[in-house]
């Protein structure tokens, strides 16, 4: 499914279980997309605006999608959410909720925050590969991305 000029996906993921099962999915999807893991808050904020241990990345780079979990360590990803918003660089990314946070808070806050789209993770292993697929094809194929600032 990757596409030329399709970017880098980044997946903001503490677990590793559920990293190499993302991974997998994408894979058996066949959305070839590079793929940049966080696994946490900062780690993505970091990566994102080219700070801390990612000092000197081209911060021009933006991915094409945001996989973010909202329970993470150090900053948690409402918080990067925020933040991504809040800078105008990156206020336009598309950033998808993949979580398995069934709190119905964590669902307003995440579109409040501005959110694109807010997911559960499936528990059941097919079902999740066929979600994955789901976003893949829609976020990175159908849905037409804002224009680079």
């Amino acid at each position: 499914m990757n596409t030329p000029g399709v970017g880098t996906i980044l997946l903001v993921e503490d677990n590793p279980d559920d990293v190499a099962l993302t991974l997998r999915a994408l894979k058996k999807n066949s959305i070839s997309n590079p793929v940049v893991v966080a696994s946490d808050g900062q780690e993505a904020l970091d990566w994102l605006f080219a700070e801390g241990a990612h000092q000197g990345r081209d911060s021009a780079e933006r991915p094409a999608i945001v996989l973010l979990d909202v329970n993470l360590p150090k900053v948690d990803g409402l918080s990067v959410l925020k933040r991504i918003r809040a800078d105008a660089r990156s206020r336009l990314l598309r950033v998808v909720m993949l979580t398995t946070s069934r709190e119905e808070q964590d669902v307003l806050e995440s579109y409040s925050l501005g959110a694109n789209s807010y997911i559960r993770k499936p528990v059941d292993f097919d079902e999740f590969i066929r979600v994955v697929g789901q976003i893949g094809l829609y976020w990175l194929l159908v849905n037409e991305p804002p224009p680079p600032a």
